[in-house]
């Protein structure tokens, strides 16, 4: 049997505007191709207490960029259903998140997922009292996956498996 060392979970969120621009399965098969394996997946319309906890939780959006722009988030997230998934592989948190790009869609680079299918600033989507749409949330270290996982999933929901990549390359 290999070694569990660096295998880590992390939390994806594909946001209202993911599902509803029909590009769920581009970027999931991106996740996919790096040898990321989904582990725990469900469609759902979370309430706005979810969503409040989840990301009050983090603490991230009214620490980087105020309340009014928390607000906005919470009113963005509730736009349609999301899918939330849990993704499994060695050191996840880390190739997730640089598969993914920066936060700002306009500051990421192209060939991310957010350089390559938005480009919305900060400032526009401020000027607008908006949120900005960049597709996807991505867990931002082990402290907050962890966190986060618990927070959207049961541990009846998360499945142990070996994928076929694995088990050919042990």
């Amino acid at each position: 049997m290999a070694s569990k060392e660096h295998i880590e979970r992390t939390l994806v969120i594909f946001k209202p505007d993911a599902i509803q621009r029909g590009i769920v399965g581009d970027i999931l098969a991106r996740f996919e191709r790096v040898g990321l394996k989904v582990v725990g997946m469900k469609m759902a319309t979370p309430t706005r207490d979810q969503y409040y906890d989840h990301y009050e939780t983090i603490g991230k959006v009214i620490s980087r960029r105020g309340e009014g722009v928390f607000n906005a988030v919470l009113d963005f997230m509730l736009q349609g259903p999301v899918i939330v998934m849990v993704l499994e592989g060695v050191e996840a948190i880390e190739v997730v998140r640089k598969l993914v790009g920066s936060t700002e869609p306009k500051s990421a680079a192209i060939g991310t997922i957010r350089g390559d299918y938005s480009h919305i600033s900060y400032q526009r989507a401020d000027s607008e009292k908006k949120s900005t749409p960049n597709l996807i949330h991505a867990s931002d270290g082990s402290a907050d996956a962890a966190k986060e996982i618990k927070h959207w999933f049961s541990d009846s929901e998360l499945y142990e498996y070996q994928a076929l990549h694995e088990k050919f390359t042990r």
